[in-house]
């Protein structure tokens, strides 16, 4: 059974290659989410900014980092989750960490890597999906770049339910292409019938780049639950199980969705 599940996106500037910074900056926005959230949404790459330097950067899974995503997840009993630079098997990932209160984590590789700024020099991409069932939602976590092919981001039609209800992007996405962002998030959001919410950092990066914030979060149909701002802020919204179940009876175009599989 689905109850309304409520999340918390942190919008924010980053330290430029700082993880003990960053650590500390985001460990201190966390305490000031001033109610109860199921789910805590930090950007991508949220210890360094989008660098590309693993060689400098990366860390061991069960290191630093992930040490500070349980303790928060059990202090605050909320998933914490956000991507940042894993060295693993010899191999650099830009990975999403799934940390839950209670139980084991998850991980999810980027599988798109953004090659106009040689990302895919940097990083190994990934190969796998993620959903999560938390809480009696699937949900399906990505990274950025992610968010333009809709093939890998589509929710596939099963027999009963579709693969997840939930979309959820972390990103470090430039202003100069900003209005992309605002109108892919929409459209994932309508053609996968689906919640959509995507976080995305603030400020400017030690490349130079600028981001202007607008994470947001969009309906199954597309409606505008949280419009993107400015600054840096927190964003805690509870999503409808019931909104998204009656959506999906009353327009059941995932009943005529075509079948496929990525090979």
């Amino acid at each position: 059974a689905m109850n309304d599940l409520r999340i918390s996106l942190i919008q924010s500037d980053l330290h430029w290659e700082d993880s003990t910074a960053n650590r500390a900056m985001f460990e201190e926005k966390i305490w000031e989410i001033d109610q109860p959230t199921d789910v805590i949404v930090l950007p991508e790459m949220f210890t360094t900014g989008f660098s590309m330097d693993p060689v400098e950067l990366a860390e061991r899974m069960g290191l630093l980092t992930v040490r500070w995503m349980r303790q928060m997840a059990e202090q605050t009993k909320a998933v914490i989750t956000g991507s940042l630079i894993v060295e693993e098997d010899q191999q650099y990932y830009n990975r999403l960490i799934w940390m839950p209160p209670v139980g084991d984590h998850q991980v999810y590789n980027k599988r798109h890597l953004f090659r106009m700024a040689d990302e895919q020099k940097a990083y190994a991409p990934g190969q796998e999906r993620l959903i999560i069932n938390y809480k009696g939602w699937n949900i399906c976590p990505m990274i950025c770049y992610d968010l333009r092919f809709p093939v890998w981001s589509r929710n596939r039609m099963g027999a009963e339910r579709m693969d997840y209800d939930l979309l959820l992007y972390v990103a470090n996405w430039p202003e100069v292409r900003i209005q992309a962002w605002n109108t892919l998030l929409r459209a994932r959001a309508i053609e996968n019938l689906a919640y959509v919410a995507g976080v995305n950092r603030i400020g400017n990066d030690g490349a130079g780049i600028f981001h202007n914030e607008k994470s947001a979060v969009f309906g199954p149909a597309g409606e505008v639950i949280v419009p993107g701002g400015d600054g840096e802020r927190i964003i805690s919204v509870t999503l409808s199980a019931d909104q998204l179940t009656t959506h999906r009876n009353r327009f059941p175009a995932w009943r005529d969705a075509d079948d496929f599989r990525i090979l």
